[in-house]
């Protein structure tokens, strides 16, 4: 017990053997704080730029390219063979959807040419049995937007503007994000994408001289004014 004269607030240096005043940590550890910091404004802008950058709408879909259930090439049909978008997508310039041709198209062919090819096996059973070939869908917009193929076509947009070169392609895959601020660029100023409604499914079509300067002489005499109301698009 300590004497009771003996303040017990009155400073006196404690005992050496209660010290305090050395590190608990090196010096070196408060290297962790400014580094924590640092890792964390860190993951944040890369949380960021993987979102907006990887994860976007406008990157997501770009470069989709299903495996289908037959090995169709449209390199072979539309780009070597010169068939015509319309010959298969026969509903492209009459109604909102571009369909999906039946097998009977197919078979208008191949009841004559390579009958007895592996690689169309399933669209000969599909033809005896009457079953319809599963393809898959590529450009696959969301239930709630209405997009309108016959409009887009009879003014003169091509099928190249929004599904790129598919005669080029052995596998069809999406070239375009399809978003809504996408399509809007093209509304506000469609110009770059008109061209004369003959050549609309022609893939290497080309503007004689300036192609912005075409589409508003084309715009003016077709009076295409795209709507950029909500309804348009969602109904």
């Amino acid at each position: 017990m300590a004497p009771e004269n003996q303040d017990l607030n009155s400073g006196s240096n404690p005992d050496p053997g209660t010290t305090t005043d050395r590190f608990v940590f090196p010096k070196w550890a408060n290297l962790l704080r400014e580094g924590t910091a640092a890792l964390a404004l860190g993951g944040l802008v890369f949380a960021v730029v993987l979102i907006t950058g990887v994860f976007s709408p406008e990157m997501s879909a770009i470069g989709y390219a299903p495996v289908q259930p037959v090995e169709y090439s449209h390199a072979l049909h539309v780009g070597e063979l010169g068939i015509d978008c319309r010959y298969c997508h026969t509903s492209v310039e009459t109604t909102a959807k571009a369909n999906i041709p039946p097998t009977a198209t197919c078979m208008n062919c191949h009841a004559y040419i390579k009958t007895e090819s592996a690689k169309l096996a399933l669209v000969f059973e599909s033809a005896e049995k009457g079953t319809p070939i599963p393809w898959v869908r590529v450009h696959d917009l969301p239930d709630f937007v209405y997009f309108n193929h016959a409009g887009h076509i009879q003014s003169g947009v091509g099928c190249v503007s929004c599904h790129g070169r598919v005669d080029n392609m052995e596998v069809v895959e999406q070239t375009e994000a399809l978003t809504m601020g996408w399509c809007l660029r093209c509304h506000r100023a469609p110009e770059e994408n008109l061209r004369p409604r003959e050549f609309v499914t022609t893939m290497d079509w080309k503007a004689p001289g300036d192609p912005v300067a075409l589409g508003a002489e084309l715009r003016k005499e077709h009076q295409i004014e795209p709507s950029e109301d909500c309804s348009t698009c969602h109904r």
